[in-house]
């Protein structure tokens, strides 16, 4: 974005409710309701508060539901979903830096690996695919504040130039804390580029599953069926 850009935007009248409401939850179409749910509980801890064949809410706070997941009839498998516009990941923070890499070992011990690693200045993230191909967040805020991490957003020149930050190797941090380096220093070195993958994602594209899996099971290209007697797959009031 220029100067420029970022002047009209400043000087522009913003469109804002008075009282902003907060983020409670995002709903996913999906067409394996299991396959999600088994997904969302092992990587976040999100466990079910309805789960049925058809739906599920989950949560992982005190919220009645943070995931949703509908298995509507008509919905269909998505083409080219890394590709194509909509929602590209969800993100879900520890904590503290120790949280977030012991998850990450957590998962790496039940086989699932991140598709890319990113410090992004203000965060370290590492980016998962759950089963339907899209992209899930698990970070940790670099600053442990919020209001110093906006601040850096706002006002650092790194992120200006670059709002992505250098890949790193999820198992170089993990050497790097055996070796006695804290999660600050950790840091510091990723952001610097000392812990690079030896293969590099080419940009943030997530891994397409749908291919395979409708390779494996053919049926999933007609979609989720209709109801007997239905012309058109019923909405969502």
């Amino acid at each position: 974005m220029s100067t420029n850009e970022q002047s009209n935007y400043l000087r522009n009248p913003k469109p804002r409710p008075i009282t902003a409401p907060k983020l409670h939850h995002a709903t996913f179409m999906t067409m394996d309701v299991d396959a999600m749910v088994h997904f969302y509980e092992l990587v976040c801890g999100l466990q079910p508060v309805y789960y049925s064949s058809h739906a599920a809410w989950l949560t992982n706070d005190e919220a009645n539901h943070r995931i949703a997941l509908l298995r509507l009839p008509g919905t269909k498998p998505p083409v080219d979903k890394p590709h194509t516009a909509g929602l590209h990941h969800t993100a879900f923070e520890y904590a503290t830096f120790d949280q977030w890499l012991d998850n990450y070992e957590r998962l790496r011990d039940q086989g699932i690996l991140p598709a890319v690693c990113l410090d992004h200045g203000m965060t370290m993230s590492m980016y998962y695919v759950d089963p339907d191909g899209n992209g899930i967040e698990i970070q940790v805020d670099n600053f442990g504040d919020w209001g110093l991490s906006k601040e850096w957003m706002w006002a650092a020149q790194e992120f200006s130039e670059d709002q992505v930050g250098p890949q790193f190797d999820p198992e170089q941090l993990v050497q790097a804390r055996r070796d006695g380096l804290d999660g600050d220093q950790i840091h510091k070195n990723a952001y610097a580029g000392k812990y690079r993958p030896e293969n590099e994602s080419p940009d943030m594209s997530f891994p397409d599953p749908w291919p395979a899996r409708i390779a494996a099971n053919p049926a999933l290209a007609d979609g989720v069926p209709l109801p007997p007697g239905a012309d058109v797959a019923p909405g969502i009031d």
